[in-house]
């Protein structure tokens, strides 16, 4: 147990509550501070001391913006809402993507709540809503919202659920949109067949993985998150 870690500032990830309730009670006198922000905002814009604890199924919110930075959720019609895109404005932002005009003008767009001057908002991709506390919740990427058997699913869902199972270390879920499939792929002390089982009684049929993947270990990109590009290529 490290004797000397005052401070734990923590983001670019969620961090499962299993793993997450197993260092709070290693430091019970150690800060514990989630930070949430894209690399098109200069790093982290939002923040949220734990101050609480934290039981299976909540999620850690990433809180409100720093000074200067303001987050707003934008719904499909462009309005401001409880939940939506979260949408990045402030002296925080990037000039764009380098020699990448197309890509920026995607995603670097007038603010649709401000029709008086030109003001940029970056749209991240990211979904989340507000707590009755009006803290911030990341739900899970836009595009990882699919389609399937007539419900509209997260995938983030499902691996929020896995993550709680105590033989699981870490998971990834993608969808086969060529073949309708749910494919999860995990790294964990369970077979694909217990792990299947396992997750019957904690999601709907309609959520159950179609395809479940082993791994020894489980890929990840440069920045040091979950490469689902190679999780795609696995099956």
């Amino acid at each position: 147990v490290p004797e000397h870690l005052k401070t734990i500032a923590f983001g670019s990830e969620v961090f499962p509550i299993k793993q997450f309730n197993r260092w709070r009670k290693a430091l019970p006198g150690t800060r514990f501070v989630n930070l949430y922000g894209p690399t098109e905002a200069t790093g982290m814009s939002c923040y949220y001391e734990v101050d609480r604890d934290f039981e299976e199924g909540d999620s850690i919110p990433i809180g409100k913006p720093f000074g200067n930075t303001g987050v707003m959720l934008i719904d499909g019609d462009g309005r401001e809402a409880d939940e939506g895109e979260i949408c990045i404005r402030g002296t925080c932002l990037t000039m764009g993507y380098y020699r990448n005009e197309e890509k920026t003008k995607a995603v670097f767009v007038q603010n649709p709540l401000n029709d008086r001057y030109p003001e940029l908002i970056y749209r991240t991709g990211d979904m989340g809503r507000r707590d009755d506390n009006g803290d911030l919740i990341f739900m899970s990427r836009k595009d990882y919202q699919i389609k399937h058997m007539g419900h509209r699913i997260e995938l983030g869902e499902i691996e929020a659920n896995e993550d709680l199972l105590e033989e699981i270390k870490l998971s990834g879920c993608v969808y086969d949109t060529k073949r309708g499939k749910i494919v999860l792929c995990y790294v964990g002390d369970i077979t694909e067949a217990d792990l299947i089982n396992a997750l019957k009684n904690r999601l709907p049929r309609y959520m159950l993985p179609n395809k479940v993947i082993r791994l020894d270990e489980m890929p990840f990109t440069a920045n040091g998150k979950i490469d689902r590009v190679s999780l795609n290529k696995m099956y």
